[in-house]
């Protein structure tokens, strides 16, 4: 069952499992609540390979008036995301509990 689940590496589990937990947010929010586990320098990259997955939706903030710089964007799982966490979720309970079974 695992095999046929979609590719779902552990820095985009996180990204999701970030999102889903606290909403839109940009990539240093993601940094700051992952408590270091997401690094500054790798989280566009990944932001960026997971849109093209199809697992993330992004919108840019607007900059408030008279304000200098680039607006952020700020990002947010989509449906096929949220299902294949939900999958992954779903097969390791599968798997756990046939583990448990066997060791009892």
């Amino acid at each position: 069952m695992i095999g046929d689940l979609p590719k779902f590496s552990a820095t985009e589990r996180m990204i999701v499992e970030l999102l889903t937990e606290h909403g839109e947010l940009f990539g240093l929010q993601m940094v700051e609540q992952s408590g270091g586990r997401l690094k500054r320098g790798t989280v566009y990259v990944t932001l960026g390979r997971m849109q093209e997955k199809g697992y993330l939706e992004s919108r840019q903030e607007p900059l408030p008036e008279g304000a200098i710089g680039l607006p952020r964007r700020l990002y947010r799982p989509t449906g096929y995301a949220l299902r294949v966490l939900d999958a992954w979720r779903h097969a390791e309970r599968s798997f756990f509990k046939a583990l448990n079974t066997q060791i009892t």
